[in-house]
């Protein structure tokens, strides 16, 4: 079967730059996770005591001399990160091109956009979750008492390295709402601006690297408002029995499950409590994910090259093995 050039090139250049947005804004993805885990009683919760807002996180972290702990996981998180955008962006790249071969249309629709989407996203988190539920209980650990990756995976099961697969495969919705309402709101610019250059010269190819960070700032707020209470459920189940500080705090363990998590936060906070952090988490994802398409959109084409490059070289070497 042969190699998808086209789609490895994307998934190629969406990992990578996955990579650098999720090293450079990696302390407030801690801070974010930190404060978005903690569920409990009015008054016994640390990040609320001081102003309901995630930098009441950095701010313990500076008065303990801990800053440096704000990175800890960054590595299993940029091997998860670099792992699951491949996976997606190959197989939404695949995917989508299979519909258009077999629908024999030119434009993919939302609805087919949004399913091909969650296609990809489902095949993506089955392969790289236990790696997510490692990096979450890194980042929501005590600051300097996080454990290596290694260390983690020997010390969970099956089952604590999947906990939280199905909201997982429900928020597989999240990236599919992003990129199918980046790729419309792409289209429509590049076609606004074909009007607009009518005969001086062809449609450009990609975006500008503004206007690209621009729509996937738009997107994901949009994904991650909608998203939200499954999101914030997501890093209950995750990070549930990781305080290190009290162990008399232990969380039950019914708040490893959805229904658990949703009756705990119901129960603890309130309806408000499904949409603590929502500005945190708007504001790291929505950067983060405006860094990853605009890298990706300006990288794709260099990429795309070298993918024919190596191709071509592997092709020769192959002709020369024949040959000699």
């Amino acid at each position: 079967m042969a190699v998808d050039l086209e789609s490895v090139s994307e998934a190629t250049s969406g990992a990578i730059g996955a990579v650098v947005s999720t090293t450079i804004l990696y302390p407030l993805d801690t801070c974010k996770t930190k404060y978005q885990a903690e569920v409990r009683a009015q008054g016994h919760q640390r990040y609320r005591l001081m102003g309901k807002n995630i930098s009441d996180v950095f701010l313990e972290a500076l008065s303990s001399r801990q800053v440096l702990s704000l990175y800890q996981g960054l590595g299993t998180k940029n091997i998860q990160s670099f792992i699951s955008q491949f996976l997606y962006f190959y197989g939404y790249s695949y995917f989508r091109r299979l519909y258009l071969r077999w629908s024999g249309k030119n434009s993919i629709g939302t609805k087919a956009n949004l399913v091909v989407g969650v296609a990809a996203g489902a095949c993506t988190v089955i392969i790289t979750h236990p790696l997510d539920t490692v990096s979450s209980k890194m980042q929501t650990s005590a600051f300097g008492k996080s454990k290596g990756l290694w260390q983690s995976l020997k010390e969970s099961t099956w089952s604590e390295a999947y906990d939280g697969l199905g909201i997982s495969l429900l928020l597989t919705s999240n990236p599919a709402i992003q990129y199918t309402a980046f790729d419309q709101l792409k289209l429509r610019l590049l076609k606004e601006k074909q009007r607009e250059r009518e005969g001086s010269s062809p449609s450009p190819e990609s975006l500008s690297a503004f206007s690209a960070f621009v729509l996937g700032a738009v997107a994901k707020s949009i994904a991650t408002c909608l998203t939200y209470p499954a999101i914030r459920c997501k890093v209950t189940i995750q990070s549930a029995d990781t305080d290190d500080d009290d162990p008399k705090e232990v969380r039950p363990n019914s708040s490893k499950t959805i229904t658990g998590a949703l009756r705990t936060i119901w129960q603890k906070e309130g309806i408000l409590g499904f949409y603590k952090g929502l500005q945190a988490q708007i504001l790291k994802t929505v950067l983060s994910s405006a860094l990853l398409l605009m890298i990706k959109e300006k990288i794709t084409r260099s990429t795309w090259v070298l993918m024919l490059a190596l191709r071509r070289y592997l092709l020769l070497s192959r002709n020369r093995l024949k040959s000699g």
